[in-house]
């Protein structure tokens, strides 16, 4: 069983990181991995695996997350479900391609550069600032489909809802940023529920899990996560509608480079 200590910890980040989702439609997993993976450690679990477990737990705690979050956005009308309902069949084939196929494939080292590089990428193209070409607009059904496939990959192999794949995409596109945060953290779910699926069939029988699990996810951590989320989700919410585009964008890449930048050291460290 977990100490009272460490479930403390656990709903304490779930109190950071569903704060993190309302307030920046990113699910938080970004922020729960690499925590995630200190705490798995302790328990004697392999790094490498503790990687993977972190990520597969990261991704289970937005499936409630998510819903906490997007109640808050709908009420103000801020999510399009136009975009979400379009893009949500491409995100589970590009989710179940990942958590049932790659991810069992690949070391955790690897997936800890990968994370860092592609993360720390769509930070710097955010603080640049780049207004978007006035006529560019979302792309019809097909490119949808196939946007949807990528950021369900992506999200797979690192343990996040999509957001800082999802948002930077849609401002992109022209879709404004409230707009785009409120519909990532919709789009949280689907990409939730179809990586956890995936990771918890693809982690059946695999030696050296920690206690408690389901395939790879870590199921006491899910639930002490879930719990503080579940609380702050609203809250970030209701902020992210009281700041300026310019404060949010910021705010959303300071949080990326750094993240980027532990993940890069973790993952180099363990290659």
């Amino acid at each position: 069983m977990l100490s009272s200590v460490l479930i403390a910890q656990l709903v304490a980040l779930g109190l950071a990181t569903g704060f993190l989702a309302g307030l920046l439609g990113i699910g938080g997993g970004m922020l729960m991995v690499p925590f995630l993976t200190y705490f798995l450690g302790q328990h004697q679990v392999a790094p490498d695996l503790a990687v993977k477990m972190a990520i597969a737990t990261s991704m289970a705690t937005i499936m409630f997350t998510s819903l906490s979050s997007v109640h808050a956005h709908h009420r103000r009308g801020a999510v399009r479900w136009d975009l979400a309902l379009r893009l949500a069949p491409g995100i589970m084939l590009g989710s179940l391609a990942a958590s049932l196929g790659v991810f069992a494939w690949l070391k955790g080292s690897f997936l800890a550069i990968f994370f860092g590089l592609f993360v720390g990428f769509s930070a710097l193209q955010m603080f640049k600032d780049r207004k978007p070409a006035p006529s560019r607009q979302m792309p019809g059904t097909a490119g949808q489909l196939a946007a949807g496939s990528g950021i369900g990959f992506l999200s797979g192999l690192v343990g996040a809802g999509g957001g800082f794949v999802s948002v930077p995409y849609m401002t992109w596109c022209n879709v404004p940023i409230h707009n785009a945060v409120a519909t990532s953290a919709a789009l949280g779910f689907p990409i939730a529920l179809f990586n956890v699926l995936g990771y918890v069939v693809a982690g059946q029988s695999v030696p050296g899990l920690a206690d408690h699990a389901l395939g790879y996810v870590w199921l006491p951590a899910l639930a002490a996560i879930a719990t503080g989320s579940i609380l702050t989700a609203p809250l970030g919410a209701r902020a992210a509608h009281r700041l300026p585009v310019r404060q949010l964008k910021r705010v959303f890449a300071s949080l990326l480079l750094c993240l980027a930048a532990y993940m890069l050291w973790k993952g180099y460290a363990a290659a």
